[in-house]
C-alpha cells in the first residue's frame, strides 16, 4: 500500500532531483517508490475494470468484459 508518507517522499525526491540532483542511494529509493506506486495504481485500475459489466439496450446485464481484455 502506498501511504501518504511514501507519496510525500516521492514528491520530495522529485523536487530534489530537479534542484540539486540525487545521490545513487536516493535514485534507487526513488525508483523503488515509483515502482510501488505504479503497481498500486495498476491493481486499483484492474479491480475497477473487473467491476464493469456490459448491459444491452434493454438494460439487461449481458456479462463482464470479454476475457481478452483481462490481463
Amino acid at each position: 500500500m502506498v501511504t501518504e508518507e511514501k507519496i510525500r517522499r516521492i514528491n520530495e525526491l522529485a523536487a530534489k532531483s530537479k534542484s540539486t540532483g540525487l545521490t545513487e542511494k536516493e535514485k534507487a529509493e526513488q525508483k523503488a517508490l515509483r515502482n510501488e506506486y505504479i503497481q498500486a495504481v495498476r491493481r486499483s485500475l484492474k479491480a475497477n475494470l473487473e467491476l464493469i459489466r456490459l448491459v444491452d439496450e434493454n438494460g439487461r446485464e449481458i456479462g463482464p468484459l470479454p476475457r481478452k481484455y483481462k490481463h
